[in-house]
């Protein structure tokens, strides 16, 4: 079993990587790998050439097509380390046996750093602190009239809509429950195992006319590409607050812009944007009530380590005829 594993830029960089993929193997003589760097869509001889598996693929949409699998007929199984991932031709995977999987590494991470940017936009407790020192350096008393440096927000009470309760999503209610939330949620697919009782299913409609915040954890496909538009925010509360961890284009930032002049939204955290990666500044920047991050949710330092074993995980699984994370066909 020959299998390309892509780790990065520069494998010499990533040795911390290879021994955790060593020791993932160790027990596994079949498997015979080779690190190769970074895994690149446009280079598939060397990405893909006669590689029965590929660990680390970036699945694009429309990459993976019956013409692309008929060139490597040796190809039976990808992954790719991300949860998202683009259109995968199902009935070309399913005629060539090629089995794709994706790895839930970030659920608790992600829906973490989703928590914290809805807390900082709850507390600023940076901007607190600040306050707090400015006025002792100055030797001003911290009164009642000047003790904030924002306005103070609880939660236990409120009411979080979530767009998407897959893994993060759920984990993101889940923490929200134990702050003393509400918890609404609209999905395509309902969900009815038994975990999911605490969270109330609802339609968007009564979503975006019930949340004081309101979180982002779905795909972005053609149905939820600027799922918030003008007409979404007017039907929000005034004052409702917007965290999205999801994909930046499920947003219309030039109404989200609008909704954040006007106060209708109170605050954004967004740790995506539209076009990304960014080369310059966006019009969504000049909001002093958004919070924007570099798409950087992910990036705990033991989340590479949490990846690699996940997915060599569900390809050892794979190997024993219990695939797990399937995606596709």
């Amino acid at each position: 079993m020959k299998v390309h594993i892509f780790n990065g830029d520069d494998v010499s960089d990533t040795k911390e990587m290879m021994e955790i993929w060593r020791e993932e193997f160790a027990g596994n003589p079949e498997i015979e790998y080779e690190f190769k760097g970074r895994f690149s869509p446009k280079d598939p001889d060397r990405c893909l050439g006669d590689a029965d598996a590929v660990l680390g693929a970036f699945i694009v949409d429309g990459y993976f097509s019956d013409e692309l699998l008929e060139r490597y007929p040796n190809l039976k199984y990808v992954s790719t380390f991300a949860h998202g991932f683009g259109k995968i031709d199902a009935d070309a995977a399913r005629k060539h046996n090629v089995t794709f999987t994706n790895t839930i590494y970030g659920d608790y991470t992600i829906a973490q750093y989703t928590f914290a940017m809805l807390l900082d936009i709850c507390h600023n407790i940076r901007a607190q602190d600040a306050l707090y020192k400015k006025r002792l350096t100055e030797h001003i008393p911290a009164g009642p009239e000047n003790r904030l440096a924002s306005k103070q927000i609880g939660l236990c009470g409120k009411t979080l809509g979530i767009i998407g309760v897959g893994n993060i999503g759920y984990r993101l209610a889940k923490m929200a429950e134990a702050f003393g939330m509400n918890v609404i949620a609209y999905d395509i697919v309902k969900k009815t195992e038994e975990k999911y009782r605490f969270i109330r299913q609802v339609d968007m409609d009564e979503l975006l006319k019930s949340s004081d915040v309101i979180s982002i954890h779905c795909a972005l496909t053609d149905d939820t590409r600027n799922l918030l538009d003008s007409g979404a925010f007017n039907r929000m509360k005034d004052g409702v607050i917007i965290l999205n961890a999801a994909r930046g284009a499920i947003i219309d930032e030039e109404a989200l812009a609008a909704a954040l002049r006007s106060g209708k939204v109170y605050m954004a955290g967004l740790d995506v944007v539209a076009g990304e990666p960014l080369t310059e500044r966006i019009p969504l920047m000049d909001c002093d009530n958004a919070i924007i991050t570099a798409h950087i949710a992910w990036l705990q330092d033991d989340v590479w380590r949490r990846t690699i074993r996940l997915a060599a995980s569900n390809f050892k699984n794979w190997l024993s005829g219990r695939p797990v994370s399937v995606i596709a066909p």
